[in-house]
């Protein structure tokens, strides 16, 4: 039943990820004519476009190596391929999934069909999201320092919203290092909110649901001890997770080019990707859709031309949301068809 649950809700994910794609085109056609359209598209730059698609590849390939750099400390033997196809499932899931909750439980589960163990799948997806969270966040308030008051004066009070993602980001990861130096201390705040939601009859089976957070904080302690231990491991994730952000920004500097943009910095392109990554962290819709499309036009309407927007819209969201997930969906069919061959005749 559960299984057969989260086939459902993810059909209807997939229904609205593609209303919301077919409103964005009919928005596209009543804003800006067919024929604006059709021009855009003609004077369009092609190194650029193809530029576009090579970062995301870079973007994924450096998502696969960054799985495959924790993965081969406890697999010797694992290849870079295997780390791709977990990578890039993980994409699809995000993709369609709200908060981008259905990755990891989806990495996980391929892992295991791998022959991976349960506990070194979970420890592993686990370290990756602790430094992949940690350098967001470093590198977003390395943002806000640099450019927050730049983007404030000419965005006024939409840049709150990034303030509050930004807000949400940091609490997660400083929650989550407070798990690994002190357990003891979240379990307490989190028993104690337990206790009162069930004091107010807004949560049965307390003890229950405390062993579950006791062995989840217990488990998380563990692999925080291996990020402590393995210090040039977690450089190179550093390294490479700043470099795959960057590269993930870029995608929206290379569109800008494409339709024949010039006169803005590669930095500011990439600070107003990242401020729009903060507000999109926080919707709950898969991919942020609308919210994603609506602050990309408000932010970056300061670049953009206004007969060019539009279509700036749709192909960034081509490259950076529905491209990973038909690209996923091909590696996720590729699984699927392996495992018929190997059914027993």
């Amino acid at each position: 039943m559960p299984l057969k649950k989260s086939i459902n809700t993810n059909i209807i994910n997939i229904c609205l990820i593609f209303l919301i794609f077919i409103g964005l085109i009919i928005y596209m056609i009543t804003v800006d004519s067919i024929e604006n359209i059709l021009n855009v598209l003609k004077s369009a730059n092609i190194f650029w476009m193809i530029l576009g698609l090579c970062c995301m590849v870079v973007y994924w390939l450096l998502e696969a190596l960054c799985l495959y750099i924790v993965t081969k400390k406890t697999y010797k033997f694992q290849r870079f391929r295997n780390s791709l196809r977990v990578s890039m499932i993980g994409q699809l899931f995000n993709s369609i999934t709200p908060f981008s909750s259905g990755g990891q439980p989806m990495q996980a589960v391929t892992m295991v069909s791998e022959g991976k163990s349960i506990s070194s799948s979970a420890s592993i997806l686990l370290i990756k999201f602790i430094v992949y969270q940690a350098t967001l966040v470093v590198y977003t308030l390395i943002v806000f320092i640099v450019k927050f008051s730049y983007f404030r004066n000419i965005l006024n009070n939409f840049m709150d919203l990034a303030l509050v993602g930004f807000t949400l980001n940091f609490v997660i990861i400083i929650f989550l290092i407070l798990i690994g130096i002190n357990k003891k201390l979240v379990y307490n705040i989190i028993s104690f909110i337990y206790r009162f939601l069930n004091k107010i009859k807004l949560m049965k089976n307390l003890e229950k649901h405390l062993d579950k957070v006791k062995i989840s904080i217990d488990n998380f302690h563990e692999q925080f001890k291996i990020i402590k231990e393995e210090k040039l491991m977690l450089l190179k994730l550093v390294i490479l997770t700043i470099i795959q952000l960057t590269v993930f920004f870029f995608v929206t500097y290379t569109v800008y080019r494409a339709f024949g943009q010039s006169g803005t910095s590669v930095s500011n392109i990439i600070c107003a990707q990242a401020f729009l990554l903060m507000i999109m962290s926080f919707i709950p819709i898969p991919g942020a859709g609308i919210a994603a499309e609506g602050g990309f036009l408000i932010i970056f309407s300061m670049f953009f031309e206004q007969n060019k927007i539009n279509m700036a819209v749709l192909f960034w969201r081509l490259y950076t949301f529905y491209l990973p997930i038909v690209v996923g969906a091909l590696f996720l069919l590729k699984i699927k068809k392996q495992e018929k061959k190997n059914l027993p005749i």
